[in-house]
């Protein structure tokens, strides 16, 4: 395992799905009881930590060679719910996606097209076997996908500013999974309404999708993560996009475009210094 440090990694926000032990066949479900048991658990730092040290060495190592046996862990009402990192699974993904967004030469200067076959055959390899297979976690860098945010409401918005090192601020939205598809069924009635299509409505009805594969009793989370760390103290304790995003799809369902354009104006204005952070990296 590689060595664990104390440096903060600051670009990386999540969307989390903590689903009850009952949704886990066996062995797996005793395996994570015995697992939430544990006071020593990693944080999503420790996470991200350990997929920066595989990237370290020459060559790189794009893909974990083993699956992750951690989990993050809430007691939702007294029941335990579990979300599994999958880092290896992620990380298959996570290289699909990095292959749509840089260029051919970018690519292989960052990973060498041998080291992309042989993961794309490792995983070809791993899907026949577990061809149902999906991530708990979703992750984003440098922003949050608008999409999110339709999932959650300003109510559930839970903001603690941090007191030191080891207590860092932290920003999160945590709903029930029913309270989520909910949002989403609406928030794409409105935007189908209003617009033939887009962007907010291709990620809303991808992230919808993920959704339905959950246990209905799972958590919806939405974390910040590292991002707070990227914000202001001042912009974060502001920051209301949950709001925002409820108010421009309240907007358009109203036919009102001008108030739907003016939350949207909000949010852009809101997001803009992390942009502008994400362009200097």
């Amino acid at each position: 395992m590689p060595k664990v440090t104390s440096v903060i990694v600051p670009y990386a926000t999540y969307l989390r799905v903590y689903e009850p032990l009952a949704a886990f066949p066996e062995p797996e479900r005793s395996q994570w009881a015995r697992y939430a048991r544990r006071t020593d658990r990693p944080s999503y730092q420790d996470e991200l930590r350990r997929a920066l040290a595989d990237l370290a060495p020459t060559p790189p190592v794009p893909v974990p060679v083993h699956e992750s046996e951690d989990a993050f862990v809430l007691d939702v009402d007294g029941v335990v719910c579990v979300c599994p990192w999958r880092t290896r699974l992620r990380g298959w993904l996570a290289l699909d996606e990095l292959s749509e967004e840089l260029p051919p030469p970018v690519m292989d200067a960052v990973l060498p097209p041998v080291l992309r076959r042989q993961a794309a055959q490792d995983h070809e390899r791993w899907l026949a076997i577990n061809p149902d297979a999906r991530p708990w976690i979703r992750t984003a860098t440098w922003q949050v996908p608008i999409s999110w945010f339709v999932l959650v409401s300003d109510e559930e918005r839970e903001y603690d500013k941090g007191a030191s090192v080891d207590s860092p601020p932290v920003l999160r939205y945590r709903t029930p999974m029913v309270q989520a598809r909910r949002r989403v069924a609406r928030g794409l009635r409105a935007l189908k309404e209003a617009m033939d299509e887009g962007p907010l409505i291709d990620g809303l009805v991808d992230v919808g999708r993920w959704l339905e594969e959950f246990h209905p009793r799972s958590l919806v989370e939405l974390d910040y993560g590292g991002l707070v760390h990227a914000v202001p103290a001042g912009a974060l304790e502001d920051d209301h996009s949950a709001a925002d995003v409820a108010e421009g799809i309240a907007a358009l369902r109203r036919g009102d475009g001008a108030a739907a354009g003016e939350a949207y104006a909000r949010l852009v204005e809101r997001w803009r210094s992390v942009r502008d952070l994400r362009s200097a990296n």
